[in-house]
């Protein structure tokens, strides 16, 4: 276990990442998309085509385009990488975190010094109606695929059942939407750049109807068009860049993917990936200066304040009365207005969070920029918490 600020054994490093905006984007599909990002993440690492020895693409895809097999895309996009190996991974709304994981695993193996990841999204080329069906595919067919209201209509459940145990939630809810959309506006990124306010959220009206019980339009995510590129790298390359953010620790989680299986309020994956990259990283959640996380739907990040030891279980809603979390509160949360304002192309949002992390942690976040800022961490997770990714993130 590595002690505070020392460096971690083989850690892989982020050396150059770009960033496309976020929302309903004239690229076509995919191939635009990898297009829009890949050589301008090359140019910020200081390197060049010829320098990657590997490509780690994440795209959800299943339905909002007929065409598959993307890693074979990115030649397409870019010529110059056509004989560097390329794989796609997906896994729900991890996927690019499942695809930055692989790439960090194989520079860590030893087999390559410098790859590419990068995460893309097209979702607004299908009807919306379509497009909630596609996300519906990211549960337990079997037992959950009838609901209404898609993905929304899982996480409701889950709402109503923290409401039932603890009391109604959906207040505490309404605040998580309204500093997301706050720190939105500050993000050039995101899709969605309004302060819609606390009485905005808190208020079933016609702008802001009742999706799925008891979660209104404003306590779920955007469906989005988006890529994100960065750049990874060996510690000996690393050394050489114009700016790298180090892995100091990070750590994968599953759970059982039917609710019925466990306890949904638990986020028992969401706790044991957490635990493990504090664990590793030999620091407490309080020793962050912010975090990136999941905010799909805001009941989702209610949860992790209680999975990351932030609150007691049913004491989440404390944190945000106390302005913990606020951009100017000691642990900043979603201070790049979370999935809820900057939106959640599902390929792109894991790379994504590690990108803006990066940019936070290199003073280069602009309008966005905490006073401090030097010790991240990013959780990014899959499904309704049963892929779970965190990193702990430092520059050096």
């Amino acid at each position: 276990m590595p002690s505070p600020g020392s460096e971690p054994a083989h850690a892989s490093s982020i050396i150059g990442w770009e960033h496309s905006v976020f929302g309903r984007l004239e690229a076509p599909g995919i191939t635009e998309l990898i297009g829009s990002v890949l050589p301008e993440s090359l140019t910020h690492a200081g390197v060049e085509a010829r320098d990657v020895d590997a490509i780690f693409v994440g795209v959800y895809n299943n339905g909002f385009s007929t065409q598959g097999f993307q890693a074979g895309l990115v030649s397409m996009a870019v010529p110059e990488l056509a004989q560097v190996p390329a794989a796609r991974l997906e896994n729900a709304c991890a996927t690019g975190s499942a695809a930055l994981y692989a790439a960090l695993d194989f520079i860590e193996s030893g087999r390559g010094r410098l790859a590419l990841v990068v995460g893309a999204e097209k979702m607004t080329g299908v009807p919306t109606a379509r497009a909630s069906e596609i996300l519906l595919s990211g549960c337990y067919g079997p037992e959950e695929a009838a609901v209404d209201a898609g993905f929304a209509g899982v996480f409701a459940s889950i709402a109503r059942a923290y409401g039932d145990r603890y009391g109604d939630p959906t207040e505490a809810m309404a605040r998580i939407a309204a500093k997301n959309h706050r720190n939105g506006v500050a993000n050039p990124y995101a899709q969605m750049r309004k302060d819609l306010g606390f009485e905005f959220c808190n208020t079933v009206s016609e702008k802001n109807p009742l999706v799925a019980p008891p979660m209104r339009r404003t306590d779920c995510s955007l469906i989005s068009d988006g890529a994100v590129a960065l750049v990874v790298a060996a510690p000996d390359v690393a050394k050489a860049a114009p700016q790298r953010v180090r892995f100091r620790a990070r750590a994968q989680a599953n759970d059982f993917m039917a609710l019925s299986r466990r306890d949904p309020l638990e986020f028992a994956g969401v706790r044991h990936a957490w635990s493990a990259s504090l664990e590793q990283a030999a620091i407490r959640t309080h020793d962050l200066d912010f975090i990136e996380t999941h905010d799909c739907f805001t009941i989702a990040e209610l949860l992790q304040y209680e999975a990351f030891g932030l609150a007691d279980r049913g004491q989440g809603h404390l944190v945000l009365e106390d302005g913990l979390v606020d951009p100017d509160g000691k642990l900043p949360v979603n201070r790049s207005g979370g999935l809820k304002s900057k939106g959640h192309p599902l390929g792109a949002t894991g790379v994504s969070m590690h990108a803006i992390a990066a940019m936070q942690l290199t003073g280069t976040a602009g309008d966005m920029q905490l006073p401090k800022a030097e010790l991240a961490g990013v959780f990014n997770m899959g499904g309704a918490a049963v892929a779970n990714y965190a990193s702990i993130l430092e520059a050096w």
